[in-house]
């Protein structure tokens, strides 16, 4: 289970035990948007984000209903930044048979988004849409566009999951990474389509290499609402909207300081 560092919220010297979320204070994720990532070091759930970046969850979703990422490898894991796979070359210059898929690197976000913000940071605001980390313009400009919206991206905080390309920005096909630490250097360049919700410990423990050396491999990936009634599970996050997590964000100095606590069961 992925925790919430409280610490990160407690002003420095005070004394106080650490609040602990309840029952309602989840939210289940839908079971067609969880991407259950079978490897050699154990099973990641990755909640993914079709309003963020529609194109890339569809492709991430068909290769997982073709069982096309089954056996193949995590050929590049850097240990600083991210573990990318996806691969049947296995070298990171293959892909699918499918046309790729154009960068969804920003999107517009609308006053029925469910944005939930955290920080302000001058005319931008950081928060979430679930439990991926935002940056977006800031609300007050949307009486001013054309569509009532404001621009938004995904930040690349640990556990964020990506789709990697060439350098054509519409290169992206079958192959994706997990980020194994923050990078901002992402930010409008690469498409963030997930995150990992349980198993960023797995992520974390792929063996290192460019290329690895006898890589992990994803023996299975599905989609949780593709699996049979008795082997699907259900997968819970920390719900941004709860009253527990509005209390604790208030100190959070960064939203990628905030590891949404999630659990699995069933």
């Amino acid at each position: 289970m992925a925790s919430l560092t409280l610490a990160a919220f407690v002003p420095s010297g005070a004394i106080c035990a650490p609040a602990t979320p309840s029952a309602s204070d989840f939210r289940t994720v839908d079971p067609e948007d969880v991407l259950v990532i079978d490897t050699t070091k154990g099973r990641i759930y990755v909640e993914m984000f079709p309003q963020i970046a529609p194109k890339s969850v569809a492709r991430i979703k068909a290769l997982a209903r073709e069982h096309f990422y089954d056996g193949l490898t995590f050929h590049r894991v850097v240990d600083d930044f991210m573990a990318q796979g996806g691969d049947p070359k296995g070298d990171g210059s293959g892909g699918s048979a499918k046309p790729n898929v154009p960068g969804e690197f920003t999107f517009r976000r609308g006053p029925d988004t469910p944005f939930v913000k955290v920080l302000g940071l001058g005319g931008l605001e950081d928060g979430f849409i679930q439990s991926m980390p935002i940056r977006s313009q800031n609300t007050g400009l949307m009486i001013m566009t054309a569509d009532g919206k404001v621009q938004a991206w995904g930040l690349w905080c640990k556990g964020v999951a990506g789709m990697a390309r060439a350098g054509d920005p519409d290169s992206a096909n079958s192959q994706y990474f997990l980020m194994r630490q923050f990078n901002s250097g992402l930010e409008h360049n690469y498409t963030p389509w997930g995150r990992v919700l349980v198993g960023q410990d797995v992520v974390q423990a792929l063996k290192v290499g460019e290329p690895v050396i006898d890589p992990d491999k994803m023996t299975s990936v599905r989609v949780e609402a593709d699996l049979p009634a008795a082997a699907r599970v259900k997968v819970q996050v920390l719900d941004v909207h709860s009253p527990f997590f509005q209390a604790e964000a208030k100190g959070a100095a960064s939203v990628c300081d905030i590891d949404l606590p999630a659990k699995v069961s069933g």
